[in-house]
């Protein structure tokens, strides 16, 4: 009889189910007892992903990807993930918790607290707005309630790269409640369905903005630090593709407050992630870059003041956006609602070269 939590990955063969497995087959308190995943229900992982063969099946049991049956997961595992799309998960999450099984979503569909909101941005009516009150919103460092979710929401990962060097800085009160964020990702957060646009020939070689004043991102930034200042922010965000696979560099502009200077603002980070294990703050003149951080639960952050008097500042922000954007916070949201130490089966060293 193991000692081990028992979960399951629901819409495994994603990017961000494919991360949850590589995670967890190293958590030192968890076994992945169930997968599920439609399309391919039936084949064997290490078919699909050469990369996951060979996990001991005491932490990969049942190594064969099922069909999405509730009842079935209900019977393997007692905390399920779903690395499913928008709009697919709710259905499934509420299935779920009705029969006691508690949720870690990867999705978007319980992050927005506004069903309306919601609405406009995602083209689709809530499937289940009454879920949305106790969603728990799994921005780890400032997460509240967590012991206790039954329901999490993990955070995007734009929102992530933004929100964690601006939160302590609107809560303090030290800049003006508006901020442009100009983020560049790889192509892995774009899901792993079929695109030309992420083509290897469409993408090589370039660098573009998309989604622009478009981006579905743009009202869970908005809510997070307008909830961080408690008061409206102003946020413009421009998304880019990066030609990489995977990583977030955030360029982020802002203004600080009259006789806020430099200290004060890196004094803010210091009481906030002074001893965060999944933070990093750069000394001055350094800068953050997604090799750093690759394959990592770490961000990475960096401060650099303006050099002329009323000119925006400008932070910057690493992560990895299919480990901190998603799975590994995913893992660190479940860590604590387990009262494990935060880091317990995250990667903290990155992948060099």
């Amino acid at each position: 009889m193991s000692d081990r939590l028992d979960i399951a990955i629901i819409g495994a063969t994603g990017y961000t189910g494919i991360e949850l497995i590589r995670i967890l087959a190293s958590h030192p308190k968890v076994r992945i007892a169930h997968l599920a995943a439609g399309s391919q229900a039936g084949q064997a992982i290490g078919a699909v992903f050469p990369a996951l063969l060979g996990i001991s099946p005491e932490l990969l049991p049942d190594p064969f990807l099922h069909p999405v049956d509730p009842d079935q997961i209900k019977a393997k595992a007692q905390i399920a993930f779903l690395g499913l799309p928008h709009a697919t998960a709710a259905p499934i999450a509420a299935a779920l918790l009705a029969r006691g099984v508690r949720v870690i979503d990867l999705s978007a569909d319980f992050r927005l607290k506004n069903p309306a909101t919601y609405a406009a941005w995602y083209n689709h009516e809530h499937p289940h707005p009454e879920l949305i009150p106790e969603a728990v919103y799994g921005l780890v460092e400032w997460a509240q309630g967590l012991p206790e979710a039954r329901l999490v929401a993990c955070p995007g990962c734009y929102p992530t790269s933004v929100s964690l060097p601006l939160v302590p800085l609107l809560k303090a009160g030290l800049i003006a409640p508006q901020v442009i964020a100009s983020c560049a990702s790889g192509t892995s957060g774009a899901g792993r369905s079929a695109k030309v646009s992420q083509l290897y020939a469409e993408v090589a070689e370039g660098f573009r903005a998309y989604g622009v004043e478009q981006h579905r991102h743009t009202p869970e930034i908005t809510q997070t630090l307008s909830l961080a200042a408690e008061t409206p922010v102003r946020v413009t965000f421009t998304p880019h593709l990066l030609p990489i696979d995977r990583g977030i560099l955030a360029t982020l502009y802002i203004q600080p407050k009259p006789g806020v200077d430099e200290a004060t603002l890196r004094q803010a980070w210091v009481e906030a992630y002074g001893d965060a294990p999944l933070i990093r703050l750069l000394p001055p003149g350094a800068q953050p870059d997604t090799k750093d951080v690759r394959g990592t639960a770490i961000a990475a952050m960096a401060l650099t003041p303006a050099r002329e008097e009323g000119a925006p500042w400008v932070v910057t922000c690493a992560i990895d956006n299919l480990n901190r954007g998603a799975s590994g916070q995913a893992v660190a949201c479940l860590n604590l609602m387990m009262g494990w130490p935060l880091i317990a089966g995250l990667p903290l060293v990155a992948l060099v070269p």
